[in-house]
């Protein structure tokens, strides 16, 4: 399975589940994660999705802890 069919699956998930799913293609902070799902009532969750045994580069690992050390939750999703 590729990411980009992982990733789908992730959204219509989210999707399902009452998410507002945004795909994050170009950002001003290189290494944020691709999808942004944001809840009713606001609560933020960041989806950096990898195939398995696809690896988090140092600079996603850095963004993925500045992100949690700002309250927000992040998750590494391999389908």
């Amino acid at each position: 399975m590729t990411e980009q069919q992982i990733q789908s699956k992730r959204i219509e998930e989210l999707q399902a589940e009452g998410y507002y799913v945004i795909k994050l293609i170009k950002t001003n902070k290189n290494g944020i994660p691709d999808l942004i799902a944001i809840p009713p009532g606001a609560d933020v969750l960041f989806s950096e999705i990898k195939k398995e045994g696809g690896k988090v580069s140092p600079l996603q690992q850095y963004r993925i802890e500045e992100l949690e050390n700002h309250g927000i939750k992040v998750e590494i999703y391999r389908g």
